[in-house]
């Protein structure tokens, strides 16, 4: 017998490729790849239907006020239907309605946008952080947020923005945002008490890393999909809280949103005029944007929650069991 030792590639090398141990692993390790491929989501509908929807109201707002004309013209005739001059027809004023319903557009995305990310940002603040530190800090931040989950977003927002004469539309945003913010910062915060025992969060502490990095590297990454599904939420509350808010009155007085549109439409007493032209655009876009926000959030909320995604197949399997029963009977 030789006293020559095997490396560790040699030994590898010279063992068989077809014992029952090697098939039974391959076949495991294949079995768990389909099955993790199983878990993630192929294709969604939703998505790809919401992501349209959103991308097209996005580009409509950045492109087609080049191609208008000035939202506030009153060279044009009052309230005329739509035509080949003017495709949405006119105001009670004069304005041409496609030119208002562009720069709509954009006053609207901006608003929910900048509202969103002053929401998520306060979230991170006193959810994540409070659900990572722990202690009396959590203790406060917590208290903090329970008072404003318990405070009524939409009436403080009224009696912020009666006070207020000259607004623009960046008060409105930062008052939407500090408003909306507490639900979402209470879910984080549950949702980071949990991954900060995780055995990776406990090595990094233990290999010395700060706090900050710890919750950068190890504990953000798996709270983005439901940073997403907030942020996604967080614009559509603004975006309708504005038009809310501008149809009574409340809203940017500066600033041409879908909103004022429906406030103007409103005073100008285009339904019972019959111009319908005047407030069904708007109307139709606040629809059509929060239908494909909320699109896009259920599709996510499938990624985050597999038994959501898994629902659609457990149904069809059942009613294909029942058809098929009843044509064995």
């Amino acid at each position: 017998m030789s006293d020559t030792k095997l490396t560790p590639m040699q030994i590898v090398k010279e063992q068989p490729t077809d014992t029952p141990a090697t098939t039974m692993t391959l076949a495991t390790a294949t079995g768990r790849s389909r099955r993790g491929r199983g878990l993630m989501p192929t294709r969604s509908a939703k998505f790809v239907t919401g992501l349209v929807l959103v991308l097209a109201i996005t580009l409509f707002a950045i492109i087609a006020p080049f191609f208008t004309q000035d939202p506030r013209s009153t060279d044009n005739a009052a309230l005329q239907p739509p035509s080949a001059e003017h495709w949405l027809g006119t105001t009670k004023l004069g304005n041409d309605m496609l030119a208002q319903l562009a720069i709509g557009a954009q006053g609207s995305l901006l608003v929910g946008v900048t509202a969103g990310g002053i929401a998520i940002v306060l979230s991170l603040l006193f959810g994540v952080l409070a659900g990572y530190l722990g202690g009396w800090r959590e203790d406060g931040l917590a208290l903090i947020t329970n008072v404003m989950i318990v405070i009524p977003g939409l009436p403080l927002v009224m009696v912020i923005a009666s006070f207020v004469p000259q607004r623009s539309w960046q008060l409105v945003a930062f008052v939407l945002g500090i408003t909306s913010w507490a639900g979402a910062a209470y879910v984080l915060r549950l949702q980071t008490r949990s991954l900060r025992t995780r055995d990776y969060v406990s090595a990094a502490k233990v290999a010395g890393e700060r706090s900050f990095r710890v919750i950068l590297v190890e504990i953000m990454p798996n709270l983005l999909p439901l940073l997403t599904a907030q942020f996604l939420f967080a614009i559509i509350f603004a975006i309708l809280g504005e038009a809310g808010l501008s149809y009574l009155g409340l809203g940017p007085n500066s600033s041409i949103t879908w909103g004022t549109i429906l406030n103007d439409a409103q005073s100008g007493q285009a339904l019972g005029r019959g111009a319908w032209w005047w407030f069904v655009p708007p109307g139709v876009m606040i629809a059509l944007l929060g239908a494909g926000l909320a699109l896009i959030n259920f599709a996510i909320d499938e990624i985050i929650n597999p038994k959501l995604r898994n629902a659609p197949d457990a149904a069809r399997r059942v009613r294909r069991a029942a058809k098929t029963k009843g044509v064995a009977a």
